[in-house]
């Protein structure tokens, strides 16, 4: 860890273009610590890897589009042989039941008595019950997932990434312009009083957003756990981009963490690789009779780490531009990729992962792998299982979809 203009940051090498967007971040009077993750990289405003505490205050910004995008693991009474035996048509019943990208493909029924809450007043000028509604159990794409992973006991683990969809790309746009945002990537980002009317409308259509989120992830594992022919053991739930009023040095803040998962002492997180690398169940360390350097990093880190392993290349770099067609997308032949679809089979079949649909710029090469990213945050988590993946699925390459990041 790096300490720079009273900022802890973390990684190596540090991104420039990350650390003046978390500078620009810390500069409004109501920030009262922050830091950057070891999988930084530039976001809309404030960066991905980015954890800032207000006091009395809450950044919209700093919470993102995708309100509560998390991860969400299952550990399953499946051995990995029989998964193993069976991966191909596992792979494809899970790509041909579950919905990815905009549409939904499945015809079940999946409700949840979240709707019926009357916290639902609190967003209806937004009209978007109906879409929350339509939406549920849905993954999208971008690097939004469906994985069947192994560990090291050979036991398969369900793991799935995503978010609160249009609902909460839909609270977002609505706070942000409410609040006067201004739009861009290097702008101060919008920060609201948290006790004024909107700050107060805000938090409570951000909670709704997380618990919708929580019901997706929770659909999505249940209905793979079904397919797999399984029974779920335990599980391990997180959000990474979401606030949470916490107590840091004596001082209750709104900590805002933007693709970086809480780790508090013995608080455990699922963090994915890439496709075709492995992930990692970890949980925070006490920080008691934990070495001086690591338990400062904790505290620095206001007790977080990374979601990921993070990018070393924009997703322009690695596919190359696109020419929006319809709803659909199509290559820009006059603009190609760093990576190609045969580079990325190449690694997926190295490994051994049945992988359906993904576009390169989600492709392992297009991001750091995890244990470099992990070591930096050395002695504030550790690791308490390594997952291998067998099986991937995502949206198609040419889906278009506005709510995938």
């Amino acid at each position: 860890m790096e300490l720079i203009d009273g900022i802890a940051v973390f990684g190596d090498p540090i991104e420039t273009s990350a650390l003046d967007q978390i500078r620009r971040t810390k500069e409004h009077p109501a920030v009262r610590a922050a830091a950057l993750m070891a999988d930084h990289h530039k976001g809309y405003a404030v960066p991905i890897g980015g954890v800032v505490a207000y006091e009395e205050a809450i950044s919209p910004a700093g919470v993102g589009y995708d309100i509560a995008c998390g991860n969400k693991a299952v550990l399953t009474d499946m051995s990995g042989a029989d998964a193993r035996a069976g991966i191909t048509k596992i792979i494809d019943d899970i790509a041909s039941t579950i919905s990815f990208g905009m549409g939904r493909k499945n015809v079940e029924r999946v409700d949840h008595e979240l709707f019926d809450d009357p916290a639902w007043s609190i967003v209806k000028p937004l009209n978007l019950r109906d879409k929350a509604a339509a939406q549920l159990g849905t993954v999208g794409s971008g690097n939004h997932y469906v994985d069947v992973f192994t560990d090291e006991q050979d036991r398969v683990w369900v793991g799935v990434h995503f978010g609160s969809r249009g609902f909460g790309h839909g609270i977002a746009t609505w706070a942000l312009k409410a609040g006067g945002a201004r739009d861009g990537m290097d702008v101060a980002p919008l920060v609201l009083s948290s006790t004024s009317d909107l700050g107060a409308e805000y938090i409570a259509a951000m909670h709704l957003a997380g618990r919708y989120a929580y019901a997706g992830r929770d659909w999505v594992c249940d209905r793979v756990v079904r397919i797999l022919g399984a029974r779920t053991l335990e599980e391990v739930h997180n959000h990474h981009n979401f606030a949470w009023k916490e107590r840091h040095s004596g001082q209750d803040v709104w900590v805002v963490r933007k693709g970086a998962t809480p780790a508090f002492p013995g608080q455990r997180g699922f963090v994915g690789g890439s496709m075709g690398d492995d992930a990692v169940i970890l949980e925070g360390v006490d920080p008691t009779g934990n070495p001086m350097a690591a338990a400062v990093n904790q505290e620095a880190a206001l007790f977080s780490t990374v979601h990921g392993a993070g990018r070393v290349m924009s997703r322009n770099a690695a596919r190359g531009r696109r020419r929006k067609v319809g709803r659909r997308w199509e290559d820009d032949p006059r603009h190609p990729g760093l990576i190609s679809r045969d580079d990325m089979q190449r690694w997926i079949a190295k490994r051994g992962v049945v992988l359906r649909g993904a576009d390169t710029d989600e492709a392992p090469q297009a991001y750091k792998r995890l244990p470099d990213v992990l070591r930096h945050h050395s002695g504030t988590v550790r690791i308490l299982h390594t997952l291998s993946p067998i099986g991937v699925v995502m949206a198609q390459a040419s889906e278009f979809d506005p709510y995938k990041d």
